[in-house]
């Protein structure tokens, strides 16, 4: 296999620190970039190179909240202190700048020069307010007076009028009026977001943005005066939320409380349309506080993430990729009830190509099984409608011990958590909040059933949400298990974050309980750093005694500088590293005598990769492991994860060989990490590989199978009912 720099991966050596750690804002923007290069690829449908040029926009606004909020907050506050790879707040922001400005210009290009011309050779045309003909304009008018004018408000700039709020992520409209004395100024519009994004003009199928529609008819607001230019424009706000211990009494209250702060906090970035007079970039640079340098011109549409909204639209399914139909575990395919199935040994499932509907049908069968006496979860992120609520509420309305661990800070779900949170609440569960300053991440559902005379417990634990949408695009791992010593430490992590106050956590946290022993999992923020940096050293002692190391790692990110410095001193050591990062790696690999035996690859394809695991030599009996947290600082210590061993050797296999053998052999989607800091496309060779493509295929060669994801409902018993189906079409 060969490596080749590619246009969608460029080579920077200049950029990178002194120090053998690439920094973690550049890298993430490194990342967003190979997400990009998706849709640059003329190989991958039309309207999924649209959905990636939309996850990019989208990405880049969170980072624009979340990361660059937090480097301008440093910057604010005069802190110069320097990242963990030597950059003081400015040379960062400088840094992410200069990336994201050259990220969104080749997002534009693309946008404008293939992917919009192409769309509308397919029937799907975007247009401008100057590509209307006379007739579409009068029908649109009609349209506008009827659903769109009515909920505008024209605000205007002027000492009897301050400027107006501009609302994060909204986009708005500067519209430029005179006077007949000929004054000028600017009054702002803000798009009303319950009209569509995308407006169909009657006629031959065109669209146009609301926003064009608004600025073409804005004379109609504006009786009596000369409007000029519309230019629209849209701000980026920081959307951290910080809570002090000290201060929280309520948490629900006080995470409402910061999401409506939220909204009005400090610009970081702000984007505006081509043709902006000067004056105007002027004015709003001012009025918000936003330097020149943050006030990005766009090449076209603003909030292109909107463009989502026409990937799955009617009639194009020859522009997708081909629908998917995940598998029913071979362990399901049976007529036996689901802890009859459990008992008799672990599962573990591969989503999304084996099926979420075992996991809602686990928990539905808790909600209705006569025998199950308690059901025990955390809710980190679920979906509207979801059936694992409706289950979780059934059951408590049945009379069983429900508990919910809802995670209120759950970034960018928070409203959505809150508002499902109390549904549950009505319905008699035991809702908790989670803890103050340590967001539970861990995804653990405990079911407490009585059979015989004894109560056994029945565990699942996964690297993904309980979210039956994200389920069908991201790639995670799942267990399932009744072993007693999985049942045991379950109880125990449910009684501490429901049981104990803020203060004895705390203790337990930083490891002044010795009274707490785990059997089986390794949780943070307790002891999954220092865990995770003996088992690296473990393999270093190996090495040196010449029993050979070998550390695998599949993760979200890599950025934590410990574990990063024990990985260079371990390949000093000889120990062979492959570490499949997906997103941000602070590592870098191949350099001479520091990290010549680490190899760094990265798959970007049609699902999210988003399962964690890692396998320890550990001198030929290898251990593996499957985590819900990545080997971060905020995981290790600001999170409650849990990180549980696969003890069966078929599972094991099943992890190391085929998940993670199969990423680091894909050379059609796969990326590696050079020595430079820079990422390049892997070259296909005689017999390319597509990892996702062939977990795909062995899907699709598995005896039952569902309809695609989306035909999908997760209807009580529904997971049994199709798995019977299925059965008979294969007989």
């Amino acid at each position: 296999m060969t490596v080749e720099p590619t246009k969608s991966a460029p080579s920077e050596p200049g950029d990178l620190p002194a120090s053998p750690l690439i920094n973690r804002e550049l890298s993430w923007l490194d990342f967003n970039r190979r997400v990009l290069a998706e849709a640059e690829n003329a190989a991958v449908p039309l309207l999924e190179r649209v959905k990636f040029a939309a996850i990019t926009s989208n990405n880049l606004d969170e980072f624009f909240m979340v990361r660059g909020g937090g480097i301008k907050a440093l910057m604010r506050a005069g802190l110069q202190g320097p990242s963990t790879d030597g950059m003081l707040p400015k040379q960062q922001w400088r840094g992410v700048r200069k990336k994201a400005r050259a990220l969104l210009d080749d997002m534009y290009a693309l946008l404008q020069k293939e992917l919009l011309p192409k769309l509308a050779k397919e029937g799907l045309r975007v247009v401008s307010a100057k590509e209307l003909s006379n007739k579409e304009s009068a029908e649109l008018e009609k349209y506008f007076a009827r659903q769109v004018e009515p909920l505008l408000t024209p605000l205007a700039t002027d000492p009897g009028h301050p400027f107006p709020f501009l609302a994060n992520l909204f986009v708005s409209l500067a519209v430029q009026i005179s006077t007949p004395k000929g004054e000028e100024s600017w009054a702002f519009l803000k798009v009303p977001p319950s009209v569509p994004r995308f407006i169909d003009v009657p006629g031959d199928g065109k669209l146009i943005p609301v926003e064009q529609l608004i600025g073409h008819f804005a004379g109609r607001l504006f009786p009596g005066l000369q409007v000029g230019a519309t230019v629209p424009l849209r701000v980026i706000r920081n959307a951290d939320i910080a809570l002090r211990e000290d201060e929280v009494l309520d948490l629900l209250k006080s995470v409402e409380s910061e999401l409506r702060r939220r909204d009005r906090k400090e610009t970081v970035w702000m984007e505006i349309g081509e043709g902006a007079d000067p004056a105007l970039v002027d004015l709003l640079a001012e009025a918000t506080g936003t330097p020149t340098d943050d006030i990005y011109v766009a090449s076209g549409m603003l909030k292109v993430s909107d463009l989502m909204q026409l990937v799955f639209v009617k009639g194009k399914s020859s522009l997708r990729d081909e629908p998917f139909n995940p598998r029913i575990p071979a362990p399901f395919a049976s007529s036996e009830d689901i802890f009859s199935i459990v008992r008799r040994g672990d599962i573990l499932l591969h989503r999304p190509y084996d099926s979420f509907g075992a996991v809602v049908e686990f928990v539905q069968s808790a909600a209705d099984d006569a025998d199950v006496l308690a059901i025990k979860m955390t809710l980190y992120r679920t979906d509207r409608d979801s059936p694992i609520v409706a289950a979780l509420a059934r059951a408590a309305r049945s009379g069983k011990q429900v508990t919910a661990i809802v995670e209120l800070q759950a970034r960018f779900d928070e409203s959505k958590n809150i508002e499902w949170a109390r549904q549950l609440e009505l319905a008699g569960v035991q809702v908790v909040y989670g803890l103050v300053g340590i967001k539970t991440h861990c995804k653990i559902c405990l079911v407490v059933r009585r059979e015989g005379d004894d109560l056994r417990r029945y565990v699942h634990l996964s690297t993904g949400n309980y979210n039956a949408r994200t389920a069908a695009l991201y790639t995670d791992i799942d267990l399932f298990t009744s072993d007693d010593d999985f049942g045991d430490d379950a109880a125990q992590v449910m009684n501490i974050l429901t049981g104990f106050s803020i203060a004895s956590v705390q203790d337990v946290f930083d490891g002044r309980d010795a009274g707490l022993e785990w059997k089986r999992f390794t949780v943070s923020p307790m002891d999954y750093h220092r865990r995770v940096v003996a088992l690296i050293r473990r393999e270093i002692d190996h090495a040196k005694a010449g029993r050979g190391g070998s550390i695998k790692a599949k993760l979200n990110a890599l950025v934590d500088r410990t574990v990063i410095s024990t990985l260079y001193e371990a390949s000093r050591a000889g120990v062979k590293i492959d570490l499949n990062i997906r997103g941000v790696c602070c590592l870098i690999p191949g350099l001479p005598g520091i990290s010549d035996n680490i190899r760094v690859i990265a798959v970007i394809d049609r699902f999210l990769e988003h399962s964690r695991a890692f396998c320890f030599g550990n001198g030929g009996e290898r251990e593996v492991y499957v985590s819900s947290g990545d080997w971060m600082p905020r995981n290790f210590f600001r999170r409650v994860e849990l990180t549980f061993p696969i003890r069966a050797k078929a599972l094991q296999a099943r992890i190391v060989d085929e998940i993670i053998g199969s990423c680091f052999a894909d050379d059609v989607k796969g990326w590696e990490l050079g020595s430079d800091g820079a990422y390049r496309r892997r070259t296909p060779g005689t017999s390319p590989l597509r990892s996702q493509q062939r977990f795909i295929e062995t899907a699709r060669s598995e005896a039952y199978s569902f309809g695609p994801y989306e035909q999908t409902i997760f209807e009580p018993g529904s997971f049994r009912k199709k798995m019977k189906k299925a059965k008979k079409k294969k007989k």
